[in-house]
């Protein structure tokens, strides 16, 4: 199709806010980032969204406000690129993960697709994952397809493009097939950023350790990282999703707040690491984004523990930031085109499945 307007929005398990970008995509090879930005939850927000998916109170009671703050971050954004919603072909809406149970055939993203299309006047597309695991898919991850597209960027095959969000996942993209695409493998891996950011909350009050200067400054209790790594998800072949809750920070508890951050931080980056053994063939090179990409500590022992080069996305000009959000108004266009955003070896889908429904703004 004819390239348009999208625009894509994330707000993931590291629970700090609305990612929310612009992008210019055919919804295949075209894709040309425009502009972004975030908007943080405020402090007790966060709180409440933090207790919701710990299971403490009812997530239908935040999602009309969850939804509006979506809007209100269309609309800043709108405004600072000088932007109209009539300019805006669709909005992809991931919302908010507060259930991932593929197993059981159950995921559940809050956020009302048709109130964010009454408040932007957008046509808005949303629950992208349901369609998948009613399948028998993981559900998880959606991102390699933008991934792909992005890939021409990167010379190094095969790449290895890791999000470390509140759960840590990885893409494989191998050499092009027979019809012009690289070929894809993807899965979550592990911990991302969720067992970390939940410790230094409980230990320290902070929202995560900045830089982290906290595990840094700890020892790592390598019995208790080679425990975890013990783990039967671990080793699983993919695909393969999780839940944020399937890693917490339970693994440190009785050390002080230093080495439980350390131990942490290692077992996220020994996990991300160990997807190698899972993959085709060994990455030549490995791109990271998402907040986990903003630790210097944890790249720096990701760094330590793989064979091949790490790197932050923007090595090759992409915002880690953004890239997620990107990746749903990529995949909100191709939902209007009815093309698949998941497949065999990305989420185990029996076929390539379209995903996503769409909420039509009044004329």
């Amino acid at each position: 199709m004819t390239p348009v307007l999208a625009i894509g929005m994330m707000s993931g398990t590291s629970l700090d806010g609305v990612d929310v970008a612009l992008l210019e995509t055919d919804g295949d090879r075209h894709a040309r980032p425009l502009g972004a930005l975030t908007r943080p939850y405020a402090a007790a927000f966060r709180e409440r969204l933090r207790a919701t998916i710990a299971g403490g109170a009812d997530p239908r009671a935040i999602e009309a406000e969850l939804t509006d703050l979506h809007a209100e971050a269309v609309a800043a954004l709108l405004e600072e690129l000088g932007r109209t919603s009539e300019e805006i072909a669709v909005i992809g809406f991931h919302g908010q993960t507060v259930l991932h149970q593929p197993q059981a055939r159950r995921t559940w993203q809050i956020g009302d697709g048709a109130r964010l299309a009454e408040r932007t006047g957008v046509d808005v597309v949303f629950d992208f994952r349901s369609a998948d695991v009613a399948a028998g898919g993981e559900g998880a991850p959606l991102a390699p397809i933008y991934h792909a597209a992005l890939a021409a960027a990167a010379p190094e095959r095969p790449l290895a493009i890791v999000n470390i969000g509140g759960v840590a996942n990885v893409t494989w993209v191998g050499p092009d097939g027979a019809d012009g695409l690289p070929r894809l493998v993807a899965c979550d891996v592990g911990p991302g950023n969720g067992p970390i950011d939940d410790w230094v909350h409980a230990k320290t009050g902070a929202d995560f350790d900045a830089n982290g200067v906290l595990a840094r400054s700890g020892a790592v209790d390598q019995a208790r990282v080679a425990m975890a790594l013990d783990t039967p998800f671990i080793s699983r072949e993919p695909p393969k999703s999780l839940d944020r809750l399937d890693f917490t920070h339970e693994l440190a508890e009785g050390l002080s707040p230093a080495d439980g951050a350390a131990t942490l931080t290692e077992f996220t980056a020994a996990a991300i690491a160990a997807s190698a053994d899972c993959l085709p063939a060994p990455p030549r090179r490995w791109l990271v984004t998402g907040g986990g990409r903003l630790n210097a500590y944890l790249m720096e022992r990701l760094g330590a523990l793989t064979e091949a080069p790490v790197d932050p996305i923007e090595a090759i000009g992409f915002d880690g930031d953004r890239l997620e959000a990107e990746a749903f108004a990529y995949m909100a266009v191709r939902r209007l085109d009815d093309a698949p955003i998941s497949f065999p070896e990305t989420t185990g889908a029996p076929a390539p499945l379209v995903g996503g429904q769409i909420a039509r703004a009044a004329l």
